[in-house]
C-alpha cells in the first residue's frame, strides 16, 4: 500500500466516467509517518478541514467542514494523505448512489449499473484504482453491499471501535466508519490506526488491538454456520443462491466446518431496521433548518422558513425517511412501531450471541441481488430489501466483512462474515484465509 502511485490527472479522467468523487483536494498527512503519501478519499458525509462535507445533499452544497474527524486525523498521523471526498446517497439514505444531489455513481464493472450505496463514491474509487482505500459509513450495510457490487472488500468493525466525532449522523445506534479496500491486509491496516477510545464520542471503546500481525495464520478447526433462512427468504436471486452453494463447496473442499443453522428473527430484520433507522434519522436531521448552517429560504414566517428550506434542500428519500420516523415516534404509534423493533432487535441479538457459541462466524452472500441498471428497480422496498443480509451486524453492533468471490455473467459476488462483537481481528484473518481461496477481483479493463 504504501507504494501506490497516486496520479490526480488521470483520477480525474476517471471520476468522468464514475462520478465517485466529488471533490479533489490534497490535503498532507504527518511527513513522517509510516504510510507518508499514501492517499486515501474521504465519505462526503465525513469531516474533513480544509473540504467541503455535503453529505450528498443540495442542503449542505456549500457547507465547509468546521474541523476534521478523528478517524481521519489517526490516518493522517500516520502519513496518509487525504485526495477528496467520495459522492453517496443523501445523508448515507439509500442502497445504490442514485439519491445524491450531485448525479448518480456508476459502476466500474458496468458504467450502467448501480455501484451499491450509500458507500458508492468510496467502492468505485477503490475498483477503479484511483485510491488503494476510502471511508465509508455503515449504518445498515452501506459499506459492505457496495464493496460487494464493486467487488473489493468492505469492512464495518465492532460499534465504538472507531469513533464517530466528525460523521454527520444519520442513525446514530447504528451507524459506524467502515473501511473499503483493495484487499483485506488494507482494510486491517486502516481499522487498526483508526481504533480506540476518543473522548469526544461517549460510545467509542477503549481499546488498542492488533489486527495485523497474525493475519496471514490460519485459523485451526474453523467453524462457519449458514443461516437456513438464505435459502427460503423470498427476494433472493437464483443465480446468486447457485454461486453461494458452489463457494460452500469450495470452502469445504479446503477444510472448513459449514453448517446450517435456524436464525428466527433474520426475517425481521429489515422491518424492525427501517423502524429504527428512520426514528433516530426524523431526530439526528432536525438540526438542518435554515437557522444555523446550510441552506436557507427566507420567508417571512419562522415556520415557513423552516418548510420552504427542508422542502428544498432534502431529496426525496430523505423526505421519506423523516416522515416514517416521525410517524413511528408519534405519541399514537410508538408502542406499535418503535418499542416492538427495539424488543425484536433483542431478540436478534440473542440469535447471534447463541450461533457464536459454537461457531468463529456466520456466512452469507452480502447482497441477495446483482446490482442492477441505473434507474431499474422503482419501488422502494427493492432498494431496502437489499440490505437483508447486512443490516443484522448493524443491529448486535457486531463486525463484519464482504469479500469478493468470484463473479456471475461477469459481475463481482460478494460474500458476507458476521463475527462477535471485539473479535474482529479473527474475523479479518477469517476474511484473509478465504481471500487466499478465492482472491481478488481485478477490472478486466482500465476506464
Amino acid at each position: 500500500m504504501k507504494n501506490f502511485n497516486f496520479n490526480i490527472e488521470q483520477a480525474k479522467e476517471i471520476n468522468k466516467k464514475i462520478n465517485a468523487v466529488l471533490e479533489f483536494k490534497i490535503i498532507k498527512g504527518n511527513e513522517n509517518g509510516k504510510f507518508y503519501s499514501t492517499p486515501f478519499l474521504v465519505k462526503d458525509n465525513i469531516q474533513v478541514l480544509g473540504t467541503k462535507n455535503t453529505c450528498g445533499s443540495k442542503i449542505l452544497e456549500n457547507y465547509n467542514s468546521t474541523y476534521t474527524a478523528t478517524a481521519v486525523q489517526k490516518l493522517l498521523d500516520a502519513g496518509f494523505t487525504v485526495v477528496g471526498k467520495t459522492n453517496l446517497d443523501e445523508f448515507a439514505m439509500g442502497g445504490s448512489n442514485e439519491n445524491s444531489a450531485f448525479g448518480p455513481v456508476k459502476n466500474p464493472w458496468d458504467l450502467e449499473r448501480i455501484p451499491g450505496g450509500s458507500s458508492g463514491g468510496s467502492a468505485a474509487a477503490v475498483a477503479a484504482k484511483i485510491v488503494p482505500f476510502a471511508l465509508g459509513s455503515d449504518t445498515g450495510g452501506s459499506v459492505r453491499q457496495p464493496a460487494s457490487f464493486c467487488g473489493i472488500v468492505g469492512f464495518k468493525p465492532t460499534y465504538g471501535a472507531i469513533s464517530r466525532y466528525g460523521l454527520s449522523a444519520f442513525a446514530s445506534s447504528l451507524d459506524q466508519i467502515g473501511v473499503l479496500a483493495s484487499n483485506v491486509e488494507n482494510a486491517a491496516i486502516t481499522t487498526e490506526i483508526m481504533s480506540g477510545k476518543d473522548e469526544n464520542d461517549a460510545t467509542s471503546l477503549n481499546i488498542n488491538w492488533d489486527l495485523t500481525s497474525n493475519l496471514n495464520k490460519k485459523l485451526n478447526n474453523l467453524k462457519v454456520a449458514i443461516p437456513k433462512e438464505v435459502f427460503e427468504l423470498d427476494g433472493v436471486d437464483k443465480d446468486i443462491l447457485s454461486k453461494f452453494k458452489e463457494t460452500i463447496q469450495i470452502l469445504k473442499n479446503n477444510g472448513v466446518e459449514i453448517d446450517e443453522i435456524n436464525i428466527p428473527h433474520l426475517k425481521y430484520t429489515v422491518s424492525i431496521y427501517y423502524i429504527i433507522a428512520p426514528s433516530e434519522a426524523s431526530s439526528n436531521l432536525s438540526r438542518y433548518d435554515g437557522m444555523r448552517y446550510g441552506l436557507r429560504t427566507e420567508n417571512d414566517a419562522l415556520k415557513k422558513t423552516y418548510m420552504q428550506t427542508r422542502d428544498k434542500g432534502f431529496g426525496l428519500e430523505v423526505k421519506r425517511r423523516i416522515f416514517m420516523g416521525a410517524f413511528t415516534l408519534s405519541s399514537a404509534y410508538y408502542d406499535a412501531y418503535f418499542a416492538k423493533a427495539a424488543k425484536i432487535r433483542n431478540l436478534l441479538n440473542q440469535d447471534f450471541t447463541k450461533a457464536f457459541e459454537e461457531y468463529d462466524a456466520i456466512l452469507t452472500p452480502t447482497s441477495p441481488i446483482l446490482p442492477p441498471k441505473i434507474g431499474e428497480l422503482k419501488s422502494p422496498l427493492q432498494y431496502y430489501l437489499m440490505d437483508l443480509f447486512t443490516i443484522p451486524a448493524n443491529m448486535i453492533g457486531a463486525p463484519a466483512i464482504s469479500i469478493p468471490a468470484g463473479k456471475i455473467n461477469e459481475l463481482p459476488f460478494g460474500i458476507h462474515l458476521i463475527s462477535k462483537p471485539l473479535n474482529d481481528a479473527n474475523l479479518l484473518r477469517i476474511a484473509k484465509q478465504f481471500e487466499d481461496i478465492f482472491g481478488t477481483l481485478e477490472l478486466p479493463e482500465v476506464l
